[in-house]
């Protein structure tokens, strides 16, 4: 019998991090069933030419927030633009279940102002028909999308719903509520909950300006929770955390997989005020897996970085009131007193970001951009003040032009910080919060930046090999979640690939978009390259295009590998 599907020819780099080989790949239904020679494959109904081409498994987003989006879309963009088949939302304490009718609009108002997604898409995009974290697994699993979806338990939605008011203003836990929490969450796991999530940083707040529900929860009620995890022995846990006291914040972090016995992930990134702080948490993270924990780093592909625009969350030229009340008014931003009005401003206020950590973002971006491009350096090359370079650059391309600024794993003014990262043993590629921090950040090309920066183009230090850089974002990722069916080229995994052209892989610079319910704006960000996606057998994007395929479901929970393993 002719195999349903073969790519033929393609360089496999097969995600388990081996040297990449010439081979064909052969689909029947929704799994591999063959990987090797044409003769020892076979024929097929359908095949597709790989030649020239790599062929990877789909990539595994484990740090992503489209709880939101899923609910409303079935296209999980700009995610599924990246070779993405599987995204994991839920992360960080935020998400929109479980929930009483009464707190919606507080789960909202939680979501707008940490995740930086506009709160009126999310009144107009979520139709609440749901209350349980199990209900909401249902409703999720209601729509065929261009991607997997799995879903996290977030704390803060968690604790309002147990603990209410007392729960958002950040009051202590009882042993009843502790309890109750516990329970929900064991109950969750059951569903097909992926995990328990929780965020202890100042960086969180709502749209109001309050912390986040979580950030001051103590370590009983942590470690509580997540034994209801180890009693159904089921989940994975993901902290975010600004270890403000290293010591104490390990030891509350390290109790939550010593008291559940489940994996735990830390968001771990270079932090200007202690550029050499992430080296410590890295030494905690290999002393605790020396004594038999589970722990690993998630860390990030390139600077967290903020876009600066007319349209973005931040104008470049913010620092003038006249600036501000304009907008993107290109017709009045462009008159000459009005432009000599706006740059007197900006002068007097002083500027937004100190002008040596802004860069322009050019297309394609450049995401380690060396001092010497600084708006600070070329001011002083070209003759003109920063403040006239900043206004030019944003009019730019009919007001579309972007400023960047570089404030996390940058410290260092290179990413070799982030390469000691990314080689880490402990270390899996996260971080890209796809679906969220849609005005100020881009991240979910996290995927393409691995191949194009640090595979084929970094000129500021060295690179890292094709398979390395595959198996971060496949098989390293669907391991620290349990989707051991994925993230491998071998008989029996499912059938998520990319067919890549690494010569043509090209990352654009993002760009905003108006396609949010209620006509909220997000920033995008395209890919060239990507010659076919294939989600669980089906071709879903040909030439970077959608086919209109919609093989894509809910993933309840940790699945087991081709030959039976499970976490």
């Amino acid at each position: 019998m002719p195999h349903d599907l073969v790519i033929t020819g393609g360089t496999v780099a097969d995600g388990t991090g081996a040297a990449p080989r010439r081979a064909d790949v052969a689909i029947d239904g929704t799994r591999i069933t063959a990987v090797g020679t044409s003769a020892e494959v076979g024929a097929a109904r359908r095949t597709i030419d790989a030649d020239g081409a790599v062929v990877t498994p789909g990539f595994v987003d484990v740090h992503t927030h489209y709880d939101g989006q899923a609910t409303w879309d079935d296209s999980i963009t700009p995610s599924a633009w990246h070779g993405v088949t599987t995204v994991v939302m839920g992360n960080c304490g935020v998400g929109f279940a479980p929930v009483r009718p009464t707190d919606h609009d507080v789960l909202v108002e939680l979501m707008e102002g940490v995740e930086d997604i506009p709160g009126t898409a999310l009144h107009e995009g979520l139709e609440w028909n749901w209350e349980s974290f199990p209900e909401f697994l249902d409703v999720l699993e209601q729509t065929r999308r261009d991607v997997d979806v799995a879903a996290q338990l977030p704390h803060g939605a968690l604790r309002l719903y147990v603990m209410g008011e007392r729960g958002a203003a950040r009051k202590p836990a009882t042993d009843d509520e502790v309890a109750e929490m516990a329970r929900l969450a064991g109950e969750a796991m059951d569903a097909g909950a992926m995990g328990f999530t929780t965020s202890r940083t100042r960086n969180h707040r709502t749209s109001r300006g309050d912390w986040t529900p979580t950030l001051t929860a103590a370590a009983g009620e942590l470690a509580g929770i997540t034994e209801g995890l180890g009693a159904v022995g089921k989940g994975v846990l993901q902290v975010v955390s600004d270890f403000t006291d290293p010591r104490e914040e390990v030891a509350t972090v390290l109790g939550m997989a010593e008291a559940s016995g489940r994996p735990l992930s830390i968001s771990l990134s270079q932090v200007p005020t202690k550029p050499q702080g992430w080296r410590s948490l890295l030494d905690a993270i290999t002393a605790a897996n020396d004594r038999g924990l589970t722990v690993s780093a998630q860390v990030a592909a390139r600077p967290v970085g903020i876009l600066l625009g007319l349209q973005a969350t931040i104008n470049p030229l913010g620092a003038s009131a006249t600036a501000r009340s304009l907008g993107a008014d290109l017709d009045a931003l462009g008159r000459p007193e009005v432009r000599a009005t706006i740059l007197s401003e900006m002068r007097a206020r002083g500027p937004l970001f100190p002008w040596d950590q802004v860069f322009r973002l050019g297309d394609p971006p450049d995401y380690e951009p060396s001092p010497e491009t600084s708006v600070t350096a070329e001011a002083a090359r070209t003759g003109v003040t920063p403040e006239e370079l900043v206004y030019d650059a944003a009019l730019a391309d009919d007001g579309q032009g972007l400023l960047y600024v570089p404030f996390l794993n940058y410290a260092d003014g290179d990413l070799e910080a982030v390469r000691a990262m990314l080689t880490h043993p402990h270390a899996v590629l996260g971080l890209a919060d796809g679906g969220a921090h849609v005005g100020t950040i881009c991240d979910g090309s996290f995927p393409t930046t691995m191949l194009t920066h640090w595979v084929r183009d970094r000129s500021r230090g060295e690179r890292l090999p094709l398979e390395h850089v595959v198996a971060m974002q496949t098989s390293r990722t669907a391991g620290l979640v349990g989707l051991l069916d994925r993230g491998v080229l071998a008989a029996g995994m499912r059938a998520d690939l990319n067919v890549i052209d690494m010569d043509a892989l090209r990352l654009h610079r993002p760009e905003i978009v108006h396609d949010l319910p209620a006509g909220g704006r997000r920033f995008v960000q395209r890919a060239d390259g990507y010659l076919h996606t294939i989600v669980a057998g089906e071709e879903t994007y040909a030439g970077g295009e959608p086919t209109g395929s919609r093989p894509g479901r809910l993933v309840r929970g940790s699945q087991p590998s081709a030959n039976g393993a499970s976490q």
